[in-house]
């Protein structure tokens, strides 16, 4: 029997999502500031172990090992030339550790640059780029598309609309970054909670999400309650999501050192559940174990 089509599968039930994938790789030796997508060619087995980590965890889900993955975040490192390779590499990669029952997302982020007229790079480059990416994820056999951590409505409708049009009609899920200032919860862009929301509805995303940021855990169920909040003001249907981090870094011998628990952040994922978003995962600082933990907590 086949698995259910993740348009179908993701509106039943609590839909569990991976973990970070650079903390887990840093936790292996891999060098900050390394190419990390560039693994699923040079050190596949790193990579794979991981998606298994997350798969035996629990997730329903894991993301390609495709971050930073188009032609502008690659050229910093030189690899400007094998977008098509890494990212079949890592859709690869992932799909054979996820096996038949469960998916995979074709991870996408941001291109790093700014957009014309607050940096050079112009709006029909970074759409071809995010095509690019797209186009190579499909042929790598993904189930869907996740952009994530984007900070500027710009970009994310550029990466939006490249996932539409060479995407061949796989779910796309969409997130942006968001940080609590006193106006609020803000992009680094400015963009408040509802306009993000409304604008990702507005251009066909399947789900709608946060990610990453510097919220503590109390604070993610509050951005997750604006989130509801905010699709459920629309007249458009669609799901929430969240990877939050393991809340808020502290300062360890100048090291960012997460030191949030598995079960507190199962206990966090928990209001976030309970606030109206099903489909859960984790980001910087997160590993299998805070997934396990979310899997036992809420997968009943």
């Amino acid at each position: 029997m086949s698995k259910p089509k993740l348009r179908d599968r993701v509106k039943k039930g609590v839909f569990l999502l991976d973990g970070a994938m650079g903390t887990q790789l840093f936790a292996r030796g891999v060098e900050p500031g390394a190419c990390n997508d560039w693994l699923n060619v040079q050190s596949p087995s790193i990579v794979q172990e991981i998606h298994r980590a997350y798969i035996d965890a629990g997730s329903d889900a894991v993301l390609t090992n495709t971050f930073g993955a188009n032609r502008y975040a690659l050229a910093r490192h030189g690899h400007a030339d094998k977008v098509s390779e890494i990212n079949k590499a890592g859709a690869e990669l992932a799909m054979e550790a996820a096996g038949s029952e469960r998916y995979v997302l074709g991870d996408i982020g941001p291109t790093g640059d700014f957009l014309e007229p607050l940096g050079t790079l112009r709006a029909e480059q970074a759409k071809e780029a995010f095509a690019e990416q797209v186009e190579a994820l499909r042929q790598g056999g993904v189930d869907g598309f996740i952009i994530e951590t984007m900070t500027a409505l710009e970009e994310l409708e550029l990466a939006i609309a490249a996932a539409k049009t060479a995407g061949g009609g796989l779910p796309v899920l969409a997130s942006m970054s968001f940080d609590k200032g006193g106006a609020g919860f803000r992009t680094m862009m400015g963009v408040d909670v509802a306009t993000a929301v409304s604008k990702m509805l507005s251009l066909g995303a399947d789900a709608v999400g946060f990610n990453c940021g510097t919220a503590t855990l109390d604070e993610y169920v509050e951005l997750a309650k604006a989130y509801v909040a905010a699709a459920r003001s629309s007249k458009r249907k669609a799901s929430a999501f969240a990877e939050p981090n393991a809340g808020k870094p502290e300062l360890v011998d100048g090291q960012a050192v997460y030191t949030v628990t598995p079960g507190e952040f199962a206990t966090a994922c928990g209001g976030i559940l309970d606030a109206g978003v099903h489909i859960l995962g984790g980001c910087c600082g997160t590993g299998p174990d805070h997934i396990h933990a979310v899997a036992q907590a809420l997968k009943r």
